[in-house]
């Protein structure tokens, strides 16, 4: 039928069991995993509402796939019409491939927005705890270092002032 087999990606996904399920003709148990699939939680919550209209186009497509594959009288029509069939075959077969990537492209893009916002939360809590230190650290000085800076130069002070009238005294 010329599909690579990349296309058919792992045989864990569900584009393989599909796929495969398609081609040995299957129809109805690939559909019902479809359907399944749908039904199934998933972990992030607008995922089901996101390839509920791939879903659905990939049920039609297999839908098609059937009635171009069981065609009545096939035998019959002319051999450009036989190539025809074939060829609408071949269409459905590659547009079901593409339905399936996108709704697996769908998957990989709410892992990566998870996984991104995991990160963003991250960073913010290591901004505010760094935030927190620099509070803390300037309280501090303030508090203590501050008032210790200013009796030494008030001292200082104090000293070069009595330094500077004892050498006026002279």
């Amino acid at each position: 039928m010329g599909i690579d087999p990349s296309d058919f990606g792992k045989p864990d996904r569900l584009r393989y069991r599909i796929l495969i399920q398609v081609m040995e003709e299957q129809y109805e148990p690939a559909i019902e995993e479809l359907r399944q699939f749908y039904k199934t939680e998933s972990a992030f919550p607008s995922f089901n509402r996101r390839v509920e209209r791939y879903i659905n186009h990939c049920i039609d497509i297999i839908y098609a796939i059937k009635a171009k594959r069981n065609f009545p009288g096939i035998s019959q029509l002319t051999r450009a019409k036989q190539q025809e069939l074939r060829d609408r075959f071949k269409d459905h077969f590659n547009e079901l491939i593409f339905m399936l990537r996108k709704i697996e492209k769908v998957e990989r893009d709410l892992e990566l927005e998870d996984a991104r916002s995991t990160i963003y939360v991250v960073r913010a809590m290591w901004v505010a705890a760094l935030a927190l230190l620099v509070t803390w650290f300037v309280i501090e000085i303030y508090r203590g270092l501050a008032v210790t800076s200013f009796v030494v130069l008030e001292e200082t002070f104090t000293k070069w002032v009595d330094a500077a009238l004892d050498m006026l005294k002279l």
